[in-house]
């Protein structure tokens, strides 16, 4: 088995030996550098870190442009993952981006969401859309019955699409939508915490 791994490398491309031998020297590292953000989607992405970070200043420089921003910047976080620049929109108990409880964005959210839409259409690349939620249940809600959790992450995820898509980004941009309701929190420690509700923008890089 050595041996046909052995002429199997001799013959493969230099990305696939490059990639074979950064694995072995350093396998947590690799899958950081190559693996899933947040999300454990697994892409296995290709990331250069200049170019993702090009982009989050010039998201952020546009974003200081935005009319609400001071009250906002709090809760707008941007970093670079395996997945690419992730920006996450986290609430607020009064509801931030969206009416707490509910899909409907609030009027700063819709505004905020309108300056990334302008941003990331001029950019053109590929963007994946979450939404998450905390751990409070809806009233009347559960695994087969009522609206819950998982509805609402899915409902903002595609909210926010639509926003993106009526201000500027093109529908082929947005290749994914994920709502994955309390199974991926910010604060696990506080799964109730406010925070957790959050909408996040993966722009691929």
């Amino acid at each position: 088995m050595s041996l046909f791994i052995v002429l199997w490398l001799m013959n493969s491309g230099t990305a696939v030996r490059d990639a074979v031998s950064g694995y072995f020297k350093d396998p947590k590292a690799y899958s950081q550098k190559r693996g899933s953000g947040p999300a454990n989607s697994g892409e296995g992405l290709t990331i250069t870190r200049q170019t993702a970070q090009d982009l989050r200043k010039q998201i952020e420089e546009a974003l200081r442009r935005a009319p609400d921003f001071q009250k906002m910047r709090d809760y707008i976080l941007i970093s670079v993952t395996g997945e690419g620049l992730r920006i996450e929109l986290l609430e607020t108990e009064q509801g931030m981006f969206f009416v707490t409880g509910s899909p409907n964005p609030t009027p700063s959210g819709e505004r905020l969401i309108q300056v990334l839409a302008a941003e990331l259409g001029r950019m053109g690349n590929e963007i994946v859309i979450e939404g998450h939620t905390d751990s409070r249940p809806f009233r009347n809600s559960g695994p087969t019955t009522g609206y819950s959790n998982w509805e609402l992450s899915s409902d903002r995820a595609n909210t926010a699409r639509r926003l993106l898509h009526r201000y500027g980004v093109a529908p082929n941009q947005v290749v994914e939508v994920r709502g994955f309701a309390d199974r991926r929190p910010m604060q696990p420690a506080a799964p109730d915490d406010a925070r957790n509700r959050r909408i996040s923008l993966v722009v691929k890089v």
